[in-house]
Order: C-alpha cells, then sequence, then structure tokens
C-alpha cells in the first residue's frame, strides 16, 4: 500500500519523481500514479530509458489521447515504442508540454534486466533537470542471497561494497548500495531523495 507518510511528495502536486534501482520500480511507478489519479489529480508516466507498455488502456500517443485520460480520472502513459513491446521517452519538446501540464509526474529512469538490485554503469541514471525527487528502489527479495545472483552488475556492486560476489546480502550491505553517491544517490545532487 502507498501511503503519504513514507513518501510526502505523493501529498502535493507538482513534483517529478525519477525512480532509479533494482526490482519493483515499474510496480512503484504505477502504484503511486494510480494514488495520485485517484486523488483527481492529472499524473503523467513515461521513462527517460525504457518501460514496459501497459496493456490497461493508460497508453497514449497524442496530446487529446493524454486529454481524455486524465478527463476519465487515469493516469496517462507517455513513450516511443521500442522493441520488445517496451517504451523509451517521447521526443522531449512534447514531454516538457505534458509535464508541464500534468500535476504529478513519474519516470523511470533506470534498468536493472528485472534482477532486484544494482549498481549503475557510467551512462545511468538518466534524470531529467525537472526531477525534484529520486526515490531508490530494490527488491527485498535479494536479501540472503549471493550478491553475484541478485544484483545487476554486481561486479561493480562488490567493488563497491568491498566484498566478493558470492557475499549473502544482507540489508546492510543492500542499504549501502541504496544510499551510496555510485549506487541509488548517483546523480541526485540537491534533489529530495528516498530508497
Amino acid at each position: 500500500m502507498i501511503g503519504e507518510q513514507q513518501f510526502p511528495f505523493l501529498a502535493e502536486k507538482g513534483h517529478v519523481v525519477s525512480l532509479v534501482g533494482g526490482g519493483g520500480k515499474t510496480t512503484l511507478l504505477y502504484a503511486m500514479a494510480s494514488h495520485c489519479a485517484q486523488k483527481g489529480w492529472r499524473v503523467l508516466v513515461s521513462a527517460t530509458t525504457h518501460i514496459q507498455c501497459p496493456q490497461n488502456g493508460t497508453w497514449a500517443q497524442t496530446d487529446a489521447q493524454v486529454q481524455a485520460l486524465w478527463a476519465q480520472g487515469s493516469y496517462a502513459v507517455v513513450g516511443t515504442p521500442a522493441s520488445q513491446g517496451k517504451l523509451t521517452m517521447p521526443p522531449e519538446a512534447q514531454l516538457k508540454i505534458w509535464m508541464n501540464q500534468a500535476d504529478a509526474v513519474f519516470l523511470e529512469a533506470d534498468g536493472a534486466k528485472r534482477l532486484p538490485c544494482k549498481v549503475p554503469a557510467a551512462h545511468e541514471p538518466v534524470i531529467l533537470t525537472q526531477c525534484d525527487t529520486v526515490l531508490a528502489a530494490a527488491g527485498l527479495s535479494a536479501l540472503e542471497r549471493p550478491l553475484g545472483a541478485v544484483c545487476f552488475r554486481a561486479e561493480q556492486a562488490a567493488a563497491l561494497l568491498g566484498v566478493p560476489q558470492d557475499t549473502i546480502l544482507t540489508p546492510e550491505l543492500l542499504a549501502a548500495l541504496l544510499a551510496s553517491s555510485q549506487g541509488g544517490r548517483k546523480l541526485v545532487g540537491s534533489r529530495v531523495f528516498c530508497a
């Protein structure tokens, strides 16, 4: 369940939230979008990398479709079709227009190859300048399993944590990955950060 106590940015309009990290980003993104749409907000969802194209009728390709979804009380997912049923970021000029019209924006800004935790590569995450909040996600299914089996870019994660890849991932090690400026906090800068 999504709560405004754990995510205070859901209590007020005007935020642009980028989700980064490992497993659960897309599920969390849609849960937050649904929460805000149920409050009557115009909610925009997209990706600066890739996101699975939704099959629930929320994907919009035109301004008229975005406006119609908002009028129905739904969030709108925008993106350019890509391979394997995914969407990429729509043209930047159009995305900016929709972002300016929205009450809340949720962007998937990272990929993890469906693994529960990750360390970003040099080109990741892709955080837009309009973003004011970064939320780092990790799947708790990673805990008590070998780092090398559950982490995207496990070699980099092991080096960052100073442990071998066969180390069992503890809550403390996962928290260290999320809190690291080379991990979940990468490129956050002065933005609000949540994990």
